[in-house]
């Protein structure tokens, strides 16, 4: 089982917008092969940085999903809502 850590900033004003499409994200990351759970925390002290964490049956899954059309194509309506690029890192128990 792996986790992976996702971090972004989002650019200011677009929280909202941000927001309703990593919920579409993270509901077609649901479905994905290998996706066992997946959650989004808000930082206390920067409302724009968000974490979402998301554990995989293993990194072939993610890396799967990672690579997806599915995924691509939200990232290109997500990226542009980003201050930078997101940072991703992958953990294993």
């Amino acid at each position: 089982m792996i986790r992976v850590l996702i971090e972004r900033q989002i650019a200011e004003d677009l929280g909202i917008h941000y927001d309703h499409l990593s919920r579409e994200l993270l509901q077609k990351a649901m479905h994905s092969h290998g996706f066992i759970s997946g959650e989004v925390l808000h930082d206390m002290d920067d409302p724009n940085h968000r974490l979402v964490m998301a554990t995989y049956r293993t990194v072939s899954d993610w890396q799967l999903w990672y690579a997806s059309p599915e995924r691509r194509e939200m990232m290109e309506t997500l990226g542009p809502l980003l201050e930078r690029e997101e940072k991703i890192t992958v953990y294993e128990h």
